[in-house]
């Protein structure tokens, strides 16, 4: 197996799930910046054109980071980051779905349409006059959120999960290009912080993240 990477939220999500899980995989790397993964050879392999992808030993390649980690929990079980059981699979998988429907994919596209727009206009379709209005659905789900959270340690309660990885390294990226999270949330603050103070959060920043001024 190898890992396609690059700097990116989506990238260090999965590099940060490896590392709880402690899962060790040569990657190779594609620069995203230059749109490398949005031409062949590497559409080839991955016809979404998303960073990372999966490559395995029989040239299978998989191209979703859910599904990526769905994989790699299936082959490497334990410490489970979906769950030991059916109820807490479906749980994190439910609330994976809640988290991205309600709020990463609403950051994410806000500021591709926005602050991303030079880096992403030629690459997929872009609606700037959306921005605004995806970055309020984002906020409104963040606070839908927090309300939930009281009492909870995470996202699925007392352990981390999937859905943890996806927001942190989201919330993290978009911080960092005008989406902060907001100081009045006060159950996600806490949240954030446990999630950063992470060794796999600190060691899967990108190396040149100040350069590039994002946290990727």
């Amino acid at each position: 197996m190898k890992l396609y990477d690059s700097p990116g939220p989506n990238p260090r999500m999965v590099r940060m799930f490896l590392q709880e899980k402690g899962v060790e995989l040569p990657t190779e790397a594609v620069d995203l910046f230059s749109a490398e993964n949005r031409r062949p050879p590497y559409t080839d392999k991955n016809p979404g054109g998303q960073i990372p992808a999966l490559e395995l030993d029989d040239g299978t390649v998989i191209g979703e980071t859910v599904a990526i980690c769905e994989y790699i929990e299936e082959t490497h079980p334990t410490p489970a980051l979906i769950g030991t059981n059916p109820v807490e699979r479906a749980q994190t998988r439910m609330w994976v779905r809640r988290v991205e429907l309600e709020i990463t994919e609403n950051m994410y596209r806000g500021f591709r349409y926005a602050e991303g727009l030079d880096l992403f206009r030629d690459r997929v379709r872009c609606l700037p006059e959306a921005a605004d209005g995806l970055k309020t659905c984002a906020r409104d789900g963040l606070q839908w959120l927090d309300g939930l959270m009281d009492g909870k340690d995470y996202i699925c309660g007392d352990r981390l999960s999937l859905a943890d990885l996806i927001l942190y390294c989201c919330v993290d990226f978009c911080g960092s290009v005008g989406q902060p999270l907001d100081p009045g949330l006060k159950n996600l603050g806490p949240w954030f912080q446990r999630m950063d103070g992470r060794q796999s959060a600190q060691d899967t920043l990108a190396a040149n993240w100040q350069e590039l001024g994002m946290r990727l």
